[in-house]
């Protein structure tokens, strides 16, 4: 008798122990950085109860002024979730971080783009007018810089032509409108604080990186390769439902602003910019292709950022386990 309650007991206590166990593994917090002026594609899935149910769950920890800190947090282990243009993650890559390109975070195409301007009255107007100008981008290394730098290129400009300086993405336009700088680009990801500056007049569009790159993916949402090792169905989970909410705010751009307006409210943040979100720009089940990577791999390959073969698409973009 005392040993069938003995191995009653012990049998109760190891399937309690596997419960528990099970339970902390269902159970995952994804750590991020908000950015100012616009939510994220798994912000956007939050707000729409996409994670309910399913284990996983997001907290925002505060805001990144741009790609690079973000991935420095995520490296660090500050957060469980970057977000980068994709030059600033193959850079970070291949100096060493484990980190894998899990969906794209917005694209660019003929809506959605990065638009570069000047004063009404400036006399820039092309990009080889931009020759010993300043440009006003929201940081250093990441999507803004290398599309000003590919744009000077094709000019038949050194890249180092015109001068870029990181301005966080608020002030863009009281800088620009200031004389502080000759060019302030606002980025695809922040069409709000650009549709509120075009909305004031007295300034003139010059390019867009859509024209410089092609319909692109602009950067990608990152996690870290240990991360999805030890939680293989939580990142299979965030990634889904993030695109999930990518394909919603294409069909119903109207009720993606609202609740755009509502999470920037609740952020101490100014929600009547919301009213300018125009997408993310990624195509419909926000997939990836290879030539969102490959791009960048071949410009970096090109300009000696990276050796030759030392990246593999394949080797960056996330892959279901």
């Amino acid at each position: 008798m005392k040993k069938r309650i003995a191995l009653f007991a012990a049998f109760a206590f190891a399937s309690l122990s596997f419960s528990s166990l099970a339970q902390a593994q269902d159970n995952v917090t994804l750590r991020y950085l908000a950015s100012y002026g616009g939510i994220s594609a798994h912000e956007l899935a939050d707000a729409l109860g996409y994670f309910k149910g399913t284990g996983v769950s997001i907290e925002n920890k505060g805001y990144a002024s741009g790609g690079p800190e973000s991935l420095f947090a995520l490296a660090s282990g500050s957060v469980d979730i970057g977000s980068a243009a994709t030059p600033a993650v193959l850079n970070s890559i291949a100096s060493g971080n484990k980190f894998v390109a899990a969906y794209p975070t917005n694209g660019i195409d003929n809506t959605t783009k990065s638009i570069f301007y000047v004063r009404e009255d400036s006399p820039i107007k092309t990009v080889k007018d931009l020759a010993g100008k300043s440009v006003a981008i929201n940081t250093l290394g990441a999507h803004l810089d290398y599309t000003l730098r590919e744009a000077l290129r094709q000019a038949g400009l050194p890249q180092n032509a015109a001068k870029p300086v990181a301005v966080p993405g608020p002030q863009l336009e009281q800088v620009l409108r200031s004389g502080q700088v000759d060019v302030a680009a606002f980025g695809y990801w922040q069409t709000t604080f650009e549709g509120v500056a075009r909305s004031h007049g007295g300034l003139r569009p010059v390019f867009n990186d859509t024209a410089v790159l092609g319909e692109i993916a602009g950067g990608f949402t990152v996690l870290r390769e240990d991360f999805v090792q030890q939680h293989p169905e939580a990142a299979k989970t965030f990634v889904q439902q993030s695109a999930r909410a990518l394909d919603y705010a294409r069909e119903h751009p109207a009720e993606v602003r609202a609740i755009m307006a509502k999470v920037l409210k609740e952020r101490g943040e100014n929600p009547e910019v919301a009213q300018y979100f125009t997408g993310y720009g990624v195509r419909p089940g926000g997939k990836a292709e290879d030539r969102d990577v490959q791009y960048w791999i071949d410009i970096l390959e090109r300009d000696g950022a990276l050796g030759k073969d030392q990246l593999q698409v394949t080797n960056v973009l996330y892959k279901a386990q």
